[in-house]
């Protein structure tokens, strides 16, 4: 799944050559400052969000993505590919997330691109990690917790905001060996600040859920880091695997279907980048008692969502989840 984009990748590369040399030409002649500040490519809009909070006025930060792209099977463009030649960093968030783009990105490392990989800096987990301890030994997950890359590493470190914390330390540091004349890492301290903060918060929010009823099933395998931090347990997921791009088998439904009555899970978390057919296909096989829910996950909402930014997304998925998963009034003892 991986090498599909590598001849495109190749033959975009192949192309700007010329384009890359000018502009390794320009930011020779005059560094970051001779554009204007500096410039930060991120794939994915959380990146970017996450990155203008520390660059602030001191430069610029495109994403590359648009919001509500999937970041699994998202190709680039040749300008775009021309864009993350010429910036002074390219963010990533690697693991394998950016599927269509990994033969690009290793391309823009092999001529001189600065790309920084945050996922693989912040502590990964394995798919399947994110199953509280406490639910290990009384659930078996054989049928539906199967992965067709079980033990790699989770990519969706976004979504956990003590790691995203962290993230911000790591790039402002590398902000600092390109231009040692702003103190990032002052920056990003704030920024950690405000990101403990939101866990604190979505912990407010989440006490709404009780530890029995703290049981996830999503559209994909994308929760792992929520279930970790916040002790949630992963029942399954409807697509297999942890990219968006794999097909189900029937048997890989008819064993969810088992696993969410088995366990009565009101609720399956969908994304917002991904069609819904088939999770509305496995909630209707149960009956009326499941609800089909977006969350942002893969990229922000647009503006004026409530999910525009990285904390207002997360703030927004934790309410989602502690409606659809709380005891209504009628059921609370």
């Amino acid at each position: 799944m991986r090498g599909r984009g590598q001849g495109r990748a190749a033959a975009l590369l192949a192309a700007l050559v010329m384009v890359a040399a000018a502009c390794g030409a320009a930011s020779e002649s005059g560094g970051p400052d001779a554009a204007g500040g500096l410039r930060v490519v991120a794939t994915t809009t959380v990146l970017a969000d996450l990155a203008r909070q520390i660059v602030a006025a001191d430069g610029t930060v495109e994403a590359l993505l648009p919001i509500g792209a999937d970041p699994h099977d998202y190709q680039a463009s040749a300008q775009q590919v021309a864009e993350l030649l010429d910036a002074d960093l390219v963010l990533a968030n690697g693991l394998g997330l950016e599927e269509g783009l990994v033969d690009v990105l290793a391309n823009v490392a092999a001529d001189g691109g600065n790309v920084l990989e945050i996922g693989e800096r912040v502590d990964p987990i394995p798919f399947g990690g994110g199953a509280g301890d406490d639910h290990d030994d009384d659930h078996d997950d054989g049928d539906d917790g199967d992965h067709d890359d079980h033990g790699a590493e989770d990519p969706h470190v976004w979504l956990d905001p003590v790691r995203m914390a962290e993230a911000g330390r790591i790039i402002a540091a590398e902000l600092a060996a390109i231009d040692p004349t702003t103190d990032w890492p002052a920056r990003a301290e704030v920024y950690a600040a405000e990101m403990l903060a939101v866990d604190a918060q979505i912990r407010e929010i989440l006490e709404a859920v009780p530890p029995g009823q703290r049981k996830l099933v999503t559209n994909h395998d994308s929760l792992g880091y929520f279930a970790a931090r916040y002790d949630f347990y992963v029942v399954g997921a409807v697509i297999p695997g942890g990219a968006t791009l794999a097909d189900p088998s029937s048997a890989d439904l008819a064993a969810l279907v088992a696993a969410i009555e088995r366990e009565a899970v009101p609720a399956i978390f969908v994304e917002t980048t991904e069609p819904t057919d088939l999770a509305d296909a496995v909630a209707a096989e149960i009956g009326a008692d499941v609800a089909v829910v977006e969350l942002y996950t893969g990229s922000l909402g647009a503006p004026g969502s409530g999910a525009d930014s990285l904390p207002g997304m997360l703030l927004t998925n934790a309410m989602r989840i502690a409606a659809a998963l709380a005891p209504s009034p009628a059921e609370t003892p």
